[in-house]
């Protein structure tokens, strides 16, 4: 019996607190140590010997579209024959939703493994999306040689398997979900993958922190990770690659759940846009980039006067907590708003999350305009980065963030001053600092509502 991280795979003869291969705490669980054998003879292998670069062919490298263009957007333009996809969501999001509808445009014959439900349940799931077809096959099966078989025997050109937490091989001797068997059978279906250039797609669970369950070698041995985010009480659902072999890992892709399945939104701006109220103050929109996708999104910010002695709260909802922080000591410190004893509420509405830097200066201003009560012109966007100094910094594909804005019917927008030309059919107001694009918003001057102190 050994221990093992469930981070990067370490071993440890005895139970310790600390990993000390990677330096996490309380990561390590029991495993069933596999001894080897030394003098053991080389298995064979079907992959062929070293082969000089340029005689490599890459005529097999070329993606296959699955049909669902959200899905192929994210991907590159599809799944890549012998690649090996990890699909992690928490539970309800409607993993099994996607993937059933990918089984169902998929041409030739396909492979569900489901190792959670019964195939009944399954059959049941396809019939009201409509995803049922001959060529796709259904075997609820927990033990990796059986599957293994199964796939030998169906030659399948795409295997999903539902979930690899469940899957053990009962060569390995451990508990299913442990360390030992999802790495392991892990990576048997990886050579099984590259071996017999088969798609095989894996789902994943999620820790209640929101990232993939099992050890962080499993990340590793796949091609590509993908995670299933949304909230199980809206509509909209977000797929993101953090890890992608054969593409960028910036695309977003996106979905409305629906009775009869998923349904990709191609015009995702006009969906995040279209419960907004004009006149509200808080309210600021920004053109943002997800990749290639340019998405104009609302930022709605809220401030409260705290409570005397305690400190003000910093609230952030799609967006990053930290950098909510850092931007409220740039306001106050740098162009001198009173964010001291505020209580700052901030997030995306519709759901989305975001990371992107041009996000800062739409935060800034809807929070000084919720604590001015000032509502932003209704015609106005306004993007930049916003660095310490409260200097306002270009950020990329402006052109295509003024393009999508103009589209929306915008006619203006405060961009860093910075910025290249562009030529949008919008007026560009440019701003060197975050001072100067609160005054050139229109947040200059101000009658403060009772309960909230004046800006100084």
């Amino acid at each position: 019996m050994v221990h093992v991280c469930s981070e990067c795979g370490t071993s440890h003869p005895k139970w310790a607190g600390r990993c000390a291969g990677c330096g996490d705490w309380n990561t390590l669980v029991e495993d069933i140590e596999v001894s080897g054998d030394d003098d053991a003879p080389i298995a064979a292998s079907n992959r062929p010997g070293p082969t000089r670069i340029g005689d490599v062919g890459t005529e097999h490298g070329d993606p296959v579209t699955t049909t669902i263009d959200e899905l192929d957007r994210v991907l590159g333009g599809g799944l890549v024959a012998g690649s090996v996809t990890l699909l992690g969501g928490e539970p309800g999001i409607g993993k099994s939703t996607l993937l059933l509808q990918l089984l169902a445009g998929w041409r030739g014959p396909t492979l569900y493994v489901t190792a959670e439900e019964s195939a009944q349940q399954v059959k049941r799931r396809a019939e009201r999306l409509g995803a049922t077809r001959d060529d796709l096959w259904l075997h609820a099966e927990t033990s990796l040689p059986h599957i293994l078989d199964a796939i030998e025997r169906i030659r399948p050109g795409l295997v999903v398997i539902d979930s690899i937490q469940t899957v053990s091989d009962p060569a390995l001797g451990s508990l299913p979900g442990s360390v030992g068997q999802v790495r392991g059978c892990a990576q048997r279906l990886v050579n099984v993958a590259k071996e017999r250039d088969v798609s095989i797609v894996l789902v994943g669970h999620v820790t209640k922190e929101g990232g993939l369950a099992g050890p962080r070698v499993l990340e590793h041995v796949v091609d590509t990770v993908l995670q299933f985010e949304g909230d199980r009480h809206h509509a909209l659902r977000l797929l993101r690659a953090s890890k992608h072999r054969f593409g960028p890992t910036n695309e977003l892709g996106l979905f409305e759940m629906a009775s009869a399945g998923l349904i990709g939104v191609p015009d995702a701006s006009s969906l995040f846009l279209s419960d907004r109220r004009i006149g509200v103050p808080g309210s600021a929109v920004v053109p943002t980039m997800e990749g290639q996708r340019p998405i104009v999104v609302e930022v709605q910010a809220l401030a409260n006067p705290s409570v005397p002695g305690v400190p003000p709260r910093r609230s952030a909802l799609g967006l990053d907590g930290a950098r909510l922080s850092m931007l409220m000591a740039v306001l106050g410190r740098r162009s001198r708003i009173q964010v001291g004893d505020q209580d700052v509420y901030a997030s995306t509405a519709g759901g989305v999350k975001l990371s992107e830097p041009g996000l800062d200066l739409g935060v800034c201003l809807a929070v000084v305009s919720a604590i001015r009560d000032q509502p932003l012109p209704a015609d106005l966007a306004v993007f930049g980065e916003v660095g310490l100094g409260g200097e306002l910094r270009q950020v990329g594909q402006a052109q295509r963030r003024l393009i999508e804005a103009a589209r929306l019917g915008l006619r203006r927008v405060i961009v860093p001053s910075n910025s290249p030309d562009c030529d949008a059919d919008i007026q560009v107001i440019r701003a060197a600092t975050v001072s100067e694009a609160i005054a050139a918003a229109g947040l200059g001057a101000h009658t403060a509502p009772s309960g909230l102190r004046p800006a100084g």
